[in-house]
């Protein structure tokens, strides 16, 4: 898959460093994936949460953090929308963010 956004990734470890290896842990398994349908995410990420609008959140460390993403399965595209703490993202609608 590509994806879109790593920055938003690198930025959010800069402030909170205990996500830098479980984000670039699924930065890389992401990129190596080649998701054409919900199935093949919850194949590999059994707590992933399907949601509306094409969008995955997925757990991070242990569900400390999630990560939303909206997932192009016909054009292989993976777009990071949000990545928060846990009680962060409560504060937000995954189907739209």
């Amino acid at each position: 898959m590509r994806v879109i956004a790593r920055k938003v990734l690198s930025d959010f470890w800069v402030r909170h460093p205990r996500a830098e290896q479980p984000l670039k842990a699924w930065f890389a398994e992401a990129r190596k994936a080649s998701w054409r349908r919900p199935q093949d995410i919850k194949e590999a990420y059994r707590s992933a949460s399907i949601v509306g609008n094409n969008r995955v959140v997925f757990n991070i460390a242990g569900n400390e953090y999630r990560l939303v993403a909206v997932v192009h399965y016909s054009t292989g595209i993976v777009f990071i929308r949000f990545i928060g703490t846990h009680a962060s993202n409560y504060r937000i609608d995954a189907e739209t963010v």
